[in-house]
């Protein structure tokens, strides 16, 4: 265990409006930000849209930037990105040695989605990367609202701390709500929609 402070560095990301089922190439932004608090710095890749190379453009992303050193969490919404390409956050962790955060608004249907990944190549690896994502965990961010997360590489306690104290304009985290503002502006010239 170790100390979360109110400034932590998370890296969050998010991919920019695409059409569904092509293989169009997918903007993909990571955005540093101090907690809930400031906006440090930003970087982007390109991944396929259902494709299966989102993890390895993401860990050469975190290798190459300049803010490597200072980033101590990523932090994703859910495990899929541009479509179907899954994040396996047990081999993003291994890789970068940086803990993993994962929140979702609503808790996914394990069974619907694993339905959906069979009409894909590599089901079988696409299945590996839900397991590695762990267990879902539920947590209160306001009054009578929750969102879900799975993780890697801290405590159960930590991740909490570090939601809460990211979420402060909305459920969302700041790192997530900020990389959909930035990835949806790039591609359409505004941004659209909610994280």
């Amino acid at each position: 265990m170790y100390s979360v402070k109110d400034e932590i560095r998370i890296l969050g990301f998010d991919d920019g409006p695409f059409k569904p089922r092509s293989s169009q190439k997918v903007l993909v932004v990571g955005v540093v930000h101090r907690g809930g608090k400031f906006f440090d710095g930003i970087m982007r890749t390109w991944v396929t849209c259902d494709g299966l190379d989102a993890t390895k453009k993401i860990n050469n992303m975190v290798d190459e930037s300049k803010h490597k050193e200072e980033v101590q969490v990523l932090m994703f919404k859910g495990i899929t990105i541009a479509g179907f390409n899954m994040i396996d956050i047990k081999e993003l962790y291994k890789k970068t040695g940086k803990p993993v955060i994962v929140v979702m608004r609503k808790k996914p249907d394990i069974e619907e989605f694993k339905d959906a990944i069979k009409n894909f190549n590599n089901s079988e690896k696409r299945l590996d990367f839900i397991r590695n994502a762990g267990k879902i965990y539920k947590v209160k961010i306001k009054k009578n609202k929750s969102i879900y997360y799975q993780f890697i590489g801290l405590e159960k306690s930590e991740v909490e701390k570090i939601i809460k104290l990211s979420s402060t304009r909305s459920l969302i985290p700041e790192p997530l709500r900020v990389a959909h503002l930035i990835a949806s502006a790039m591609v359409g010239g505004e941004s659209r929609g909610r994280a």
